[in-house]
């Protein structure tokens, strides 16, 4: 994985994790793309990548991404300037479809959702909501 201390023109940080995306008060602007099972793709950019996966996962995210069910986040780069960002997302949404594609293989050959474990419920909380016992006694 490469910083931005490696290429000047690079991404900040490449993450498997959102917790750790946004630490301290440092402000992390992310080009992402969401894919579904038959590959179609899908290029934005946030300032909160686990929010906005979120949405799109809930088909809030975009009409194009609700239309054709992109649910899985496959590739995503941050950066510390907001400019970065969109010039970079300007960049990918400028390639051929078969240079996204190569993007995405060079760190996610499977294609995995890099989201996946994101929203996932904590093993000891509760399937549902228990309220109060109605046993009296």
């Amino acid at each position: 994985m490469m910083k931005s201390s490696e290429q000047s023109e690079g991404p900040l940080h490449f993450f498997s994790n959102p917790n750790t995306m946004h630490y301290n008060d440092h402000r992390c602007y992310d080009v992402y793309i969401l894919s579904n099972r038959s590959k179609t793709l899908y290029v934005g950019m946030t300032n909160n990548l686990s929010r906005r996966v979120w949405e799109h996962k809930q088909g809030i995210g975009s009409e194009f991404c609700r239309r054709y069910k992109i649910d899985r986040l496959v590739y995503y780069e941050s950066f510390d300037e907001a400019v970065r960002a969109i010039n970079r997302e300007k960049q990918i949404k400028g390639l051929l479809r078969i240079k996204k594609i190569q993007l995405i293989v060079s760190l996610n050959p499977t294609w995995s959702d890099l989201s996946a474990e994101w929203y996932t419920r904590h093993r000891f909380q509760p399937a549902e909501c228990i309220g109060p016992s109605l046993r009296s006694g």
